[in-house]
């Protein structure tokens, strides 16, 4: 009973101390990344499994630079490109964040909404949309930070679930193993708009603000914390545990699709419901509820960190007073940018936009725009007037700007061949 008290009372220890990182990696799996991830396995099998081992270590080191920058500035991105950098910078990045993570949460929603449909047929979509963008503003106002951060991250636990519907199907773990391992590249507009949309949807612009901001918020509720070296290396580690669930849930979709759709002859998912119900007659009944019910908590993960990710660009902008710590009357701006955001994502439902077409424009959108993103990054984090001794080393310098050629080679291949077609 002793030794079952502490192993409990060791796990409860160890939860605690998990920080933001698991959040904003399994906020990297919302539906939008579900629906790319689903049509990538559809549609190519298991031909860009590799891209979960190569899109790991680049998604962690961004993050791990953002997370830095929160720390040691205690501002977030926007805040500290506002007081180093020139306006027209500050601006640019405005304008490839906004129209995509608006896109995002309007595309979470409907797909949301979707799945809540599959579940209780004889409710709208429409109507599970509504409600679970009421459901979302009401947590995300009346909520102090540290309930938010509890509440999402025992959300997280959802995310499970995609490591177990793959082994409810028999599997080929030669073929498996292989394509894991060696890369297979298609030169062809939709394979490479795939792959845009894989690294767009795991190296997620919004995410990068979340992590600054996010790690600020941290900082503001431990008292007489000094960031150095201990603290980063702490930091660290909580973005990379993060990171790998997120690419774990990445894989495991890509693999679930990849062999039970692919191989039943399914090749073109148009709704994310579609994801789910096709897993039904092959996998069976637990395959496809396993599958509809982590799209419902990824979108309620994703959602929270998405709205918050613009209020905190725009309040840094403007220079309102921000932060999920305070009460709505404390940062009106704040939770009002919230508000209009989840309202603006809700209204996408009611313009014709396919759901599934605005989760895999949305993926490419982000990785169109990401390789700007990352470049800013890189910058600051390499500058010693705003990070001091804290400036990356040779590893993190290595892979961000590996991230920052391969996705501006795969945006740079994917507007060729979109030109080239016309």
């Amino acid at each position: 009973m002793t030794q079952k008290k502490s192993l409990i009372s060791k796990f409860t220890s160890g939860w605690k101390k998990i920080g933001p990182g698991l959040v904003t990696g399994a906020s990297d799996d919302d539906p939008s990344g579900i629906a790319t991830y689903s049509q990538a396995g559809a549609a190519f099998g298991l031909s860009t499994l590799w891209t979960a081992i190569i899109a790991f270590p680049l998604m962690a080191a961004i993050q791990q630079m953002c997370a830095r920058i929160g720390l040691v500035t205690s501002q977030g991105l926007t805040g500290t490109l506002k007081k180093h950098y020139p306006r027209p910078i500050l601006y640019l990045m405005l304008l490839f964040s906004f129209p995509a993570i608006i896109m995002n949460i309007g595309a979470d929603i409907a797909g949301m909404g979707a799945v809540g449909n599959l579940l209780f047929p004889t409710i709208e979509a429409n109507y599970f949309s509504v409600v679970f963008t009421i459901i979302l503003l009401g947590l995300i106002i009346y909520l102090p930070y540290q309930k938010i951060a509890s509440v999402l991250k025992y959300l997280c636990i959802v995310m499970l679930v995609y490591f177990i519907v793959p082994f409810l199907y028999k599997q080929d773990f030669g073929a498996i193993i292989k394509a894991t391992f060696v890369p297979t590249i298609k030169f062809d507009k939709n394979f490479i708009s795939i792959i845009v949309g894989i690294l767009g949807t795991t190296i997620s612009p919004y995410l990068f603000f979340w992590q600054a901001s996010v790690e600020v918020e941290e900082m503001k509720n431990r008292k007489h914390i000094i960031v150095n070296k201990k603290i980063i290396h702490e930091i660290n580690q909580d973005v990379d545990f993060g990171m790998t669930v997120s690419g774990f849930v990445m894989y495991f979709i890509i693999l679930t699709t990849g062999t039970v759709l692919y191989n039943g002859g399914i090749h073109q998912i148009d709704t994310v419901e579609q994801a789910a119900m096709a897993l039904k007659p092959i996998a069976g009944n637990l395959a496809y509820l396993l599958f509809a019910i982590g799209v419902i908590g990824t979108g309620l993960i994703a959602i929270p960190v998405l709205s918050g990710s613009i209020s905190y660009i725009f309040s840094e902008t403007f220079g309102w007073e921000q932060g999920l710590d305070k009460k709505f009357h404390e940062a009106k701006g704040f939770y009002v940018i919230i508000a209009i955001s989840l309202i603006l994502g809700l209204s996408m439902n009611y313009i014709g936009i396919s759901p599934i077409q605005s989760l895999i424009y949305t993926a490419i959108l982000y990785g169109l725009t990401a390789p700007v993103l990352i470049a800013i990054i890189l910058h600051i984090s390499n500058n010693e007037k705003i990070m001091g001794t804290n400036v990356n080393g040779k590893l993190a310098n290595f892979l961000g700007f590996s991230a920052l050629v391969i996705m501006s080679v795969a945006a740079i291949a994917l507007i060729y061949f979109q030109l080239s077609e016309e």
